[in-house]
């Protein structure tokens, strides 16, 4: 019975972690080629205290708790967070809310090299 509920939790990880359909994912390589995109937000979904220590110019924080619903529907929003956890978390998130051009920075800012 134990061994079951291992399995259980082993799976709830790994979809916790697969990036939902319809969410495209880059890495932070193909992110520099797209900061200056007027048509994109950026969102940085890191704590105020990461985000301060180190950021992207271009984006914005709202940690992963933030009212998403507020972002404009009609731009693409591009997500990252420290390694791509919350950011795919962010990104389910925005897609229950009727989003539709969601992009996850897969890696996060642990793999900038700006």
């Amino acid at each position: 019975m134990e061994w079951i509920l291992i399995i259980l939790l082993i799976v709830l990880f790994i979809y916790r972690l697969m990036p939902a359909k319809g969410i495209k994912t880059i890495t932070a390589k193909e992110l520099k080629s797209m900061l200056n995109d007027p048509n994109k937000i950026f969102v940085d979904v890191r704590t105020p205290s990461e985000f301060k220590g180190q950021s992207i110019r271009q984006f914005i924080n709202m940690p992963l708790r933030s009212d998403f619903s507020k972002l404009p529907k009609d731009k693409e929003i591009v997500v990252i967070c420290q390694t791509g956890i919350r950011s795919n978390q962010a990104c389910k998130k925005l897609k229950r809310l009727g989003f539709r051009n969601i992009t996850n920075v897969r890696g996060g800012i642990g793999t900038w090299e700006g």
